[in-house]
């Protein structure tokens, strides 16, 4: 079994930490937090320790630690976690500026240890089943992506003002969704947004509404919609246009009953939020980290994915802010 430690017992600490605890393939060793009290109560929900982060690192019977802490915290944390011979997954982003990421991708080449960064949806049974069949030529060549993203309700403004942004807290999943559906890296981004949804998001400097094109090299186009407001649920679809057809992966309803009387038919909801509508997401990503350190395969998303990600989204915002195409520098 794979000795694992968890730096981080906020939200997604806990569903990391509870999933590696589960796990037939590895073993939840240490949970650490600048909140001690954070990480002692999951440690002791967990059956595990509560540790400093230089203790687990320290530590020779943990073989890789996910990093889930704020993230001013990521970099630093992955440059002394692959410096202490740990193999590395962290959520996204690795920084909020690209070329603090480019820094950090340099010292985790140096030390030969595997970086993966935590872009959860690629591990998404219905979106990984739908990769596979664009793979497979399904329906032939891509031409067009089409990806709605959209969140039940606005995060509150404390966490919008250190978030980055728009484009760089939440679309930034569906540029790397875009990048993986495609097949190519985009050559031009061109974004809108505005802040239709609350006016204190506009007060703090951010938008709550965007769309944004973008454009590879051979021309294929991604569309992305993305809105901090959606009353019926979490709203998480997208389609691929080819040249022979169409693959489209749905909303996951709560349960897929449907009632039909004279006004109609009537369906349950969509799942509300990420929590309940990623989970098999989570524990699938769990297991490639896991394969990762046991049979050598490299991983994905690496750090050059949550680089490329980190440059489309600092494309959008700058396109969003000048109204002109941003063509990316990875």
């Amino acid at each position: 079994m794979i000795g694992l430690g968890v730096i981080g017992a906020g939200r997604i600490g806990r569903i990391h930490a509870s999933n590696v605890a589960a796990s037939m393939g590895a073993r939840l060793l240490a949970v650490s937090d600048a909140l001690v009290p954070a990480a002692e109560s999951l440690a002791a929900e967990l059956g595990t320790k509560a540790t400093s982060r230089e203790a687990m690192l320290a530590d020779p019977a943990i073989a890789g630690v996910m990093i889930c802490s704020p993230t001013d915290t990521h970099a630093e944390f992955i440059e002394e976690a692959v410096k202490a011979g740990k193999a590395v997954f962290c959520e996204k982003p690795v920084d909020l500026s690209s070329d603090r990421i480019r820094a950090c991708l340099r010292t985790v080449e140096a030390s030969g240890k595997p970086l993966m960064i935590g872009f959860n949806r690629r591990f998404d049974p219905n979106f990984a089943e739908a990769r596979r069949r664009l793979v497979a030529g399904d329906i032939g060549k891509i031409e067009m992506v089409t990806i709605l993203s959209r969140d039940p309700g606005p995060p509150p403004v404390e966490y919008v003002k250190r978030s980055g942004g728009l484009f760089r807290d939440m679309m930034i999943h569906d540029l790397d969704m875009a990048r993986f559906l495609l097949g190519e890296d985009p050559v031009e981004v061109h974004a809108v947004a505005s802040c239709l949804v609350d006016p204190a998001i506009g007060e703090a400097g951010d938008v709550d509404t965007a769309a944004v094109l973008l454009k590879t090299a051979s021309g294929k186009i991604a569309q992305i919609s993305n809105s901090r407001r959606a009353s019926y649920g979490y709203d998480q679809r997208f389609e691929v246009h080819g040249a022979r057809g169409m693959v489209r992966a749905r909303n996951v309803p709560l349960t897929t009953v449907e009632t039909a009387d004279a006004q109609g038919f009537r369906a349950d909801p969509v799942l509300p939020f990420f929590l309940e509508r990623y989970a098999a997401a989570y524990r699938a990503e769990l297991a490639a980290f896991l394969d990762c350190m046991v049979k050598g395969i490299q991983p994905s998303p690496s750090g050059v994915d949550g680089l490329k990600a980190q440059v489309l989204a600092d494309a959008a915002t700058e396109s969003a802010q000048t109204g002109k195409p941003v063509r990316p520098v990875y």
